[in-house]
């Protein structure tokens, strides 16, 4: 499977039922390195976002750049709603099964840079409804971070993407499409650094499970504590901070 193994069997911890919710302060065992700065907790966000400030509720996603210097990741930043369905998994871990699998990805992806995993934190959307859905459609992704204690990497895998907006982001409560769509990427916090998943905030991101930077369909691979990208250049920004590949 394109997702690493997760679930309550792999020891996670699940996030409330509560739309726009998120986890507590999860305090990280190994501090991981995101665009030069080192952070000691995140927060998993039921809305498709991994923080390291503070909690992210809003569900209407905003481009990249941010203004409000807030630092994250956001696999798919959009209108969840596990209330209707879905669960959101997350757990940190050293098991030394899963770290081989994710060194072998990363050398693979990455194979100028030398890297045996010494740590992952792994959090996964399962089948998570939207806000307002009359439907049964789902969304499953994932986002893990991972570390040597040296380098810095994030993998976002995404296995079936059915749902690109919630209702109150002006999309289809039926379909779940149109309006202000989900947004993929990375947001420093500086209002300099930052990288926009191709179709993001566009009817296209529907698609995301058939594009990748690393020949995996549905696979997008980064090392991020100073984000370099593997299999496509790399943004470029203009004197107005606007991102374009």
């Amino acid at each position: 499977s394109l997702l690493y193994p997760y679930g309550p069997d792999q020891g996670d911890q699940m996030n409330p039922k509560h739309d726009d919710g998120t986890s507590e302060r999860i305090a990280l065992s190994t501090p991981f390195t995101f665009y030069g700065k080192t952070h000691e907790a995140l927060f998993v966000n039921n809305n498709g976002v991994i923080s390291f400030d503070e909690p992210v509720r809003q569900y209407t996603p905003d481009p990249f750049p941010l203004a409000d210097g807030h630092s994250f990741v956001a696999p798919y930043w959009a209108d969840v709603d596990n209330v209707l369905g879905g669960d959101i998994f997350y757990r940190q871990t050293t098991n030394a099964a899963l770290l081989k699998d994710i060194s072998q990805d990363v050398n693979q992806y990455f194979p100028k840079i030398p890297f045996t995993a010494t740590w992952a934190f792994v959090a996964t959307w399962d089948h998570v409804a939207y806000y307002g859905s009359t439907s049964t459609k789902g969304n499953t992704f994932q986002a893990v971070l991972t570390t040597d204690s040296k380098t810095f990497f994030i993998i976002l895998n995404y296995w079936d993407i059915q749902w690109t907006t919630g209702a109150a982001s002006d999309g289809d409560a039926e379909t779940g499409l149109g309006g202000i769509t989900a947004h993929a990427g990375f947001n420093s916090g500086d209002d300099t650094n930052f990288y926009n998943i191709p179709g993001s905030q566009t009817d296209a991101i529907i698609n995301i499970t058939a594009t990748s930077n690393v020949n995996v369909p549905g696979r997008w691979a980064f090392r991020v504590d100073n984000l370099q990208l593997t299999g496509v250049d790399p943004p470029r920004v203009n004197e107005d901070n606007d991102c374009w590949l």
